[in-house]
């Protein structure tokens, strides 16, 4: 099977990654920067690859011409998704404590209630879109919080972080302008915590920048390991909350299962994350030689895209792949976080937002459905990331059901 444009990964991805991985482990496709990459379908291929050494994030190893990314200065560049060891280490050991399940188990109690809150504002309207009013502020307020960004600050955040996310190819300055806006700001705000240092992250972050030993961390390190932090901690848990909820909408008869067992929360967050994550291709990687995936050899410094989506619906790994099961056998072996060096710095912490989140909102409503033909529903126009644009539902009845 050869694709010649993403159209087919973006109108049916699962049923296109199906196809690729049946027809062979190794692909050339038209990559998320419009140039040519090697797409990796099956599991073990994709695992392996993850945690080989040989594919480097760095984007210095890419051959001259061969990747077109968005470029991005050096104030948000310098950050965990382009570096390798040993760089890779000395950053991700400074923050890697602040994500432990421990602390993240401490955050529950204060996103419950931030949950609440956002519910409050909702209910006696009927319906929403639970993506702009629910999805969306959740894991923006949760970031901000733990880096101590002010409560004025966060609208335009969240807006620069949306156009990003999904910039319009019809207004190419409003991605530049947005950068701009952000770099801005991060400036700003690393220079308050300077002067008024608090009881957050960033300001921890700036006493390791800012200490006698030096060196451990530079300027555009800091800058772009707090965007990272802001950037990564909200798209993907908007979409993993969302996909999460129209999961449930349609498969009722998992969602009945689950009000008589809320313990099953875990279990739902964990098999979307295999079944329809937010993240269908790890950040792309080149090699720093020639090297052999799945019997197909990838020449030095191409572009190498792996496929979480299609790993992680992979009958080789998960029997019966295409079907959303909370029993399942392996739940965990799922690779949406990633593997090895590379797994997610916040994994607990998105895992616990995404069932504090359903926790609330089964809680508050009895009685959920969509406000909208199934049909109409609409996804990101991106192979980046799988999220819905909006989630309009209604609520019959508002009840406590003690979930």
């Amino acid at each position: 099977m050869r694709l010649t444009d993403v159209r087919p990964l973006l109108d049916d991805p699962h049923g296109t990654y199906a196809a690729l991985r049946e027809a062979g482990p190794v692909h050339r496709v038209p990559g998320t920067d419009g140039r040519p990459a090697w797409l990796v379908t099956r599991y073990e291929d994709v695992r392996e690859a993850l945690a080989d050494p040989r594919l480097s994030l760095d984007k210095r190893h890419a051959a001259p011409g061969n990747y077109a990314g968005m470029s991005l200065p050096p104030a948000l560049d310098a950050n965990l998704l382009n570096m390798d060891p040993p760089d890779h280490t000395r950053i991700r050991r400074l923050v890697v404590k602040a994500f432990t399940p421990g602390r993240v188990e401490k955050l529950r109690a204060p996103v419950r209630r931030t949950a609440d809150a956002l519910l409050d504002a909702v209910e006696p309207h009927g319906s929403a879109d639970l993506i702009a009013a629910y999805a969306g502020p959740l894991p923006i307020a949760v970031m901000c919080d733990l880096l101590g960004v002010p409560q004025d600050d966060r609208p335009d955040f969240r807006s620069w972080t949306d156009t990003l996310v999904a910039p319009d190819p019809a207004r190419p300055e409003a991605a530049k302008q947005a950068v701009a806006h952000m770099i801005r700001f991060l400036t700003r705000l690393l220079a308050a915590k300077r002067a008024a240092p608090d009881d957050d992250l960033l300001s921890d972050l700036i006493a390791v920048r800012d200490d006698e030993d030096g060196g451990r961390l530079s300027e555009d390190e800091l800058t772009s390991l707090a965007f990272l932090l802001l950037f990564g901690g909200y798209e993907n848990v908007v979409h993993l909350i969302g996909n999460s909820v129209l999961a449930l909408l349609d498969h009722p008869e998992v969602l009945t299962s689950l009000r008589k067992d809320p313990d099953g929360l875990s279990a739902v967050v964990e098999e979307v994350n295999r079944w329809d994550g937010p993240v269908p291709l790890a950040i792309r990687r080149f090699p720093v030689e020639d090297v052999e995936i799945g019997g197909v050899t990838v020449p030095a410094g191409e572009t190498v895209l792996l496929s979480l989506a299609s790993a992680n619906r992979d009958p080789g790994r998960f029997p019966d792949p295409d079907r959303l099961d909370l029993q399942r056998r392996g739940l965990s072996g799922h690779l949406s976080l990633g593997h090895g060096i590379h797994y997610c710095l916040g994994a607990a912490l998105g895992r616990m937002e995404a069932e504090t989140a359903l926790a609330a909102l089964l809680d508050r409503f009895g009685e959920l459905e969509l406000a909208v033909p199934r049909d109409r529903l609409t996804w990101r126009p991106t192979m980046r990331a799988r999220g819905l644009i909006s989630l309009p539902v209604r609520w019959i009845s508002s009840r406590r059901t003690g979930f």
